[in-house]
């Protein structure tokens, strides 16, 4: 079921909301992580209730990463040291050279039998 979004907000009105549709081309989520959430071709809409501004937004959704996501879990990097014989920042800093883990594993395998 569609709703109309001059019905919607006429409801709102009536119900002590104010809403406002927002003409826009596209909106960015800037993360905490450093990725970005990128929403092209966005359907944006302003709420205002009891003075507080909420809005909604609908579109064509796009997520980057950011630099600092660790795309390995800690158990990941336990797994890599445990079968390769070395310590824990040993495995991350392959892992993150190599990002991969089977090859992180023979690499430090290969390294440690030449030490």
């Amino acid at each position: 079921m569609k709703i109309n979004p001059k019905q919607m907000e006429k409801m709102a009105r009536q119900l002590g909301m104010k809403m406002e549709q927002i003409d826009a081309e596209q909106v960015i989520i800037k993360l905490q992580s450093g990725g970005e959430i990128i929403i092209d071709n966005p359907k944006v809409s302003r709420i205002n209730m009891m003075g507080q501004d909420t809005f909604q937004v609908t579109g064509d959704v796009t997520e980057k990463p950011g630099e600092e996501e660790d795309e390995f879990s800690e158990e990941d990097v336990e797994m890599v040291a445990e079968k390769a014989g070395v310590s824990n920042d040993e495995a991350k800093r392959v892992l993150d050279e190599t990002n991969d883990i089977a090859e992180a594993i023979l690499r430090l395998k290969e390294e440690h039998k030449h030490r």
